[in-house]
């Protein structure tokens, strides 16, 4: 005996085979539409959206340090690539000009680096690596000029404006015309004026 299964309940009027209509938020020609979560959902996912922006945000604003010696450029040893580390810290690249030749990516500081480098291999010391290079781009190349004769102009500057400063200011105080005491009036005087005005 074929067993059959009783007929579905027939849907109801506005009804589907997978529940009510939507209303008039759903799609045209009965195609249903995606609602944005509500309530607790969609405050949820606002907040995951601003996270991760403020995350964005925060990696593309954090200063990242520049890497610019090449692993090609590091010596074997670790004492003399210390000392070649600290001399290259302490000279400009002339390229950049507010970079040292450590931190910039121009071709001359690579030169420089390399040079610092082969000086230190050939067991020069600190201060000859620096008075080489020096001797060869001038004081400029060194991030703080060295004190001496040919400098000295340059480090008293700044004293030689701040003492014209103050002479300027006391001239300018002396200059100003002072002002006279007002002077007593005699008595007649004051009559005079008293008659004048009607008094």
């Amino acid at each position: 005996m074929n067993c059959q299964n009783p007929s579905p309940t027939p849907p109801h009027k506005g009804e589907g085979l997978y529940g009510p209509a939507l209303d008039s938020r759903s799609g045209q020609d009965g195609a249903t539409g995606f609602l944005p979560p509500c309530g607790g959902d969609g405050r949820q996912a606002r907040r995951g959206i601003i996270t991760k922006l403020l995350i964005a945000l925060f990696l593309l604003l954090t200063p990242i340090q520049a890497f610019a010696v090449n692993p090609d450029e590091v010596l074997k040893d670790p004492a003399l690539e210390q000392r070649a580390r600290q001399i290259s810290a302490q000279l400009r690249c002339m390229v950049c000009q507010n970079q040292s030749i450590d931190d910039s990516n121009a071709e001359l500081a690579k030169d420089l680096r390399v040079l610092v480098r082969q000086r230190l291999t050939d067991g020069d010391t600190d201060k000859q690596v620096v008075d080489y290079v020096v001797s060869r781009y001038g004081e400029f190349v060194l991030l703080n000029p060295r004190l001496s004769s040919k400098t000295i102009i340059l480090w008293s500057m700044p004293i030689g404006l701040l003492i014209a400063g103050i002479f300027a200011i006391v001239i300018f105080v002396r200059s100003r015309p002072t002002r006279r005491p007002s002077e007593v009036l005699s008595a007649e005087e004051k009559a005079k004026i008293d008659e004048l005005l009607g008094k």
